[in-house]
């Protein structure tokens, strides 16, 4: 990946593959060194839609976040890597998680030990690997929040990707990482000087993750000391980096600080010409 800023986007809002060949190579001129996005059980595959992202751009690195466990099999998991990397040397990186239960409930698994499932899943892809040895390397990164999963991220793969977590959450990886293995974490960002309206906008994003969302989000952020009853400012303040394009640049340069080796940045948009709009205004600040 080059350089320290990339971008993490919402499958559905890339929209159509000709949208994507318009708007792609924009986001590539601009600088980012990255384009990351994931996938639902049963929705658009990822894969496949890596490949499109690689066709329409030259040194775009692309990143699955994340490619599901419970949307196909380790073996099948490890093939799709493997062809992609080979078809684009040094631009995909694999990033793996275990979603959410109901994603797994919706194919008839069982969720309560994702851990056990990661671990016994990488195995299977390693086990594929040595029968079909890729004759070019890719990097696999784990979505991992607590401290058990960063630890496999550190054993088991080239190192983490944590989506939608506090800044002190980024030191607390790095420590348990260590030095050498790749850290990635997300960054929502919303172009908003006006502190009312900004908290207003952004206060919908955090009820919807921490709130309606997956149970490890919300554990995570209280064991980080967030009050989560009534979406409080300090909360929102911490999740969504607001306000003008240097108050956003200086929250990626305190992620960089605090050990992250690529910041992702997500811009409060719902469609991808909206999104290079907003971080082309964003590129001067954050790629100087």
């Amino acid at each position: 990946m080059r350089g320290t800023v990339g971008v993490w986007l919402q499958g559905p809002h890339l929209g159509s593959v000709e949208t994507q060949r318009k708007h792609l190579p924009r986001l590539e001129r601009l600088g980012y060194g990255s384009l990351w996005f994931g996938e639902t059980v049963g929705g658009h595959d990822v894969f496949a839609r890596s490949g499109i992202a690689l066709a329409a751009t030259e040194q775009l690195a692309i990143g699955t976040g994340i490619a599901n466990v419970w949307s196909r099999p380790a073996q099948t998991m490890q093939a799709g890597g493997l062809a992609l990397a080979e078809a684009y040397p040094d631009r995909f990186v694999l990033g793996i998680g275990a979603g959410h239960p109901f994603q797994a409930q919706s194919v008839g698994s069982d969720y309560r030990k994702p851990l056990s499932r990661m671990r016994d899943y990488l195995s299977q892809m390693d086990e594929e690997a040595a029968v079909n040895p890729p004759p070019v390397p890719f990097r696999r990164v784990l979505a991992a929040i607590g401290p058990k999963m960063l630890e496999l991220s550190r054993e088991a793969a080239d190192g983490a990707h944590p989506f939608f977590m506090p800044l002190a959450h980024t030191a607390f990886a790095r420590e348990i990482l260590g030095k050498g293995k790749l850290l990635v974490p997300q960054q929502p960002v919303l172009l908003e000087p006006d502190p009312g309206r900004a908290r207003d906008i952004a206060r919908d994003i955090v009820r919807l993750v921490l709130t309606e969302g997956a149970s490890a989000y919300p554990k995570a952020w209280r064991d980080f000391g967030y009050e989560l009853d009534g979406t409080p400012d300090r909360l929102i303040d911490a999740a969504v980096a607001w306000g003008d394009e240097e108050a956003i640049a200086k929250r990626v340069r305190e992620q960089l600080d605090a050990g992250a080796d690529h910041v992702l940045v997500t811009p409060v948009s719902f469609s991808l010409p909206e999104a290079v709009d907003q971080l082309e205004r964003l590129a001067p600040a954050l790629l100087g």
